[in-house]
């Protein structure tokens, strides 16, 4: 089982989900490719104290791209998307 610090690697801040953050209470996350959506709630709980509603996850293929005059390839990752219950919020941005 992994850790719930071992789960989320990093925040996806784009347009998109800038957008659904403001629209439905959406957050998108890249998570550790083993981590179950039980464990995705778990983690997004116990680090920023909020009650979550749903996650989906996908996993997104690396993409191909041309090094010099051979190919090389991107690692394949796992997105979440958490809905949070309504009401509830996270700032990444906060300032301590």
């Amino acid at each position: 089982m992994l850790k719930p610090e071992e789960i989320i690697i990093r925040p996806l801040v784009n347009e998109k989900s800038t957008a659904l953050k403001e629209t439905l209470n959406q957050y998108w996350f890249e998570v550790d490719a083993k981590a179950s959506k039980d464990d995705v709630k778990q983690a997004v709980t116990k680090f920023f104290n909020v009650k979550v509603d749903t996650v989906r996850t996908s996993i997104v293929h690396g993409k191909t791209r041309r090094v010099g005059q051979s190919y090389g390839r991107y690692s394949n990752w796992k997105k979440a998307v958490v809905t949070l219950a309504k009401g509830q919020s996270i700032d990444f941005f906060a300032t301590a």
